[in-house]
């Protein structure tokens, strides 16, 4: 067997190469799909199936344009409501590349039509791709299908199932590999790991210990985070079909003068310190060396029109394709950051600097931008906790005639703040650097969720 995972971090997506005796198949492909002809070609195989395992929500696939390029054809489970020809696929059913035997359990939960695939082959280890129903050290949420009529309730106990009728009963020594890893709101508490075996899973997966079915419902539907509001798009264009890059217009060129009236959003996609030395007013800085496509997901409306700022175009061809992924194609035009450029800028203080600017006046407010779950771990004294997703639409805890500090985890969650709070006329707005990280590293004076609760009760 040939067989290769293509890890793509910044969405925190694996996809799946298997070949064998001059055929392949491809699990999960992310958008941009010549990696995978090119991988057949070098395997000298031809490219048979193209599975996917459920309507993924948080990318769009490439599945459509990859099977119009090899002739392959598109298998998903039965349940699966597609706008295009389809092999649809059911509990048992046996699929073979070359001398690998693929049998299909259907293991809906996540989504109702998801299914699993256990690849078998003389001499190989069994590998069972789980596609969004069990991960390494998580399963998949099941609260992201409300329009197809099920609630999340339902879901979990049809995760539980799945779960104990179908993957459980297979070998301690079988190879699981997800479609997802840490990062993913797929998801709640992911692994780094991007494959493990199920022994190992049973070991330290808190959703695969000893538990009643209304146990586990009730455990895997509590906390979930707010689903991004392009997840329900992205699952759409996955059962309709995405069109092939090509056809996604090339960006254009503009002036800073045109930037200034520009009547969209401008993502800068530098990185936090460049962002802060000169920026266009009122852009918003999302950087390509983070989880780009996904808070630009989470921040900004699907059909929003998009202007790239840039220091060059390779970033400007990068950003454009990283957004694609994710279903948005509005990117249509680019400015390219130059020194006659108007910008505005953000202070980038270090965790010292801040600690005691604050500590010595009454007129300044510290931001943590994290996630709930990361604040009430620890973070700095007298910080509030306004989770990045949820700053736009709560931007009355802001004090905008207050010299206001921006912190997260390490810095680049605090620079996306920045400038929503920028386009918000907060005036004062500095993002501290290294962020929560640095800030305990320098010994800095930290407290937990419940200290902070009280102090604000005096």
């Amino acid at each position: 067997m040939h067989f290769k995972q293509f890890y793509l971090g910044c969405l925190s997506h694996a996809s799946y190469y298997l070949g064998s005796n001059g055929e392949a198949a491809i699990i999960d492909p992310q958008r941009d799909v010549q990696q995978y002809i090119d991988e057949a070609e070098a395997d000298g195989a031809k490219i048979k199936y193209v599975i996917e395992t459920h309507s993924h929500a948080d990318f769009v696939s490439g599945h459509k344009e990859l099977a119009a390029k090899t002739g392959a054809q598109i298998v998903f489970g039965q349940k699966a409501e597609t706008g295009f020809e389809t092999l649809k696929v059911k509990d048992g059913d046996i699929l073979t590349v070359g001398y690998i035997r693929l049998r299909i359990y259907e293991t809906p939960g996540h989504t109702p039509e998801g299914i699993s695939i256990l690849a078998t082959a003389e001499g190989e280890p069994e590998r069972l791709f789980t596609g969004d129903t069990l991960f390494v050290g998580d399963v998949g949420r099941p609260d992201l299908v409300g329009s197809k009529g099920f609630t999340a309730e339902q879901m979990a106990a049809m995760l539980y199932d799945s779960l104990h009728d179908k993957i459980m009963p297979l070998s301690d020594e079988t190879l699981v590999f997800p479609a997802h890893g840490a990062g993913s709101l797929c998801g709640r508490s992911l692994s780094k790991e991007t494959f493990s075996t199920l022994g190992e899973q049973r070991k330290f997966n808190y959703a695969l210990k000893p538990m009643t079915k209304e146990e586990f419902v009730r455990i895997v539907t509590a906390d979930q985070p707010a689903a991004p509001a392009y997840f329900a798009a992205s699952a759409a264009k996955n059962l309709e079909g995405a069109s092939s890059l090509s056809e996604i217009a090339v960006p254009q060129e503009i002036t800073g003068e045109q930037a200034a009236n520009f009547s969209g959003v401008i993502i800068d996609v530098r990185n936090a310190a460049e962002y802060g030395a000169g920026h266009i007013p009122n852009s918003i800085n999302i950087g390509l060396g983070g989880q780009f496509a996904s808070w630009a997901g989470q921040m900004i409306p699907v059909g929003t029109p998009i202007a790239i700022a840039a220091a060059s175009y390779e970033q400007v061809k990068e950003a454009v394709m990283r957004l694609a992924r994710i279903g948005f194609e509005t990117a249509a035009d680019y400015i390219l950051l130059r020194e006659n450029t108007p910008v505005k800028t953000t202070p980038q203080v270090s965790v010292e600097a801040a600690a005691t600017f604050i500590a010595g006046t009454s007129n300044a407010q510290l931001i943590d931008v994290r996630r709930p779950a990361e604040y009430a771990a620890g973070h700095a004294k007298g910080a509030v906790n306004i989770p990045l997703d949820m700053l736009s639409r709560e931007l009355d805890r802001v004090d905008p005639s207050r010299t206001t500090f921006v912190i997260c985890q390490s810095g680049y969650r605090s620079s996306l703040a920045s400038g929503i709070l920028e386009n918000a006329g907060v005036a004062e707005i500095n993002n501290v650097t290294g962020g929560t990280k640095a800030w305990i590293d320098a010994g800095l004076e930290t407290e937990s969720a419940a200290a902070a609760t009280a102090c604000d009760r005096r």
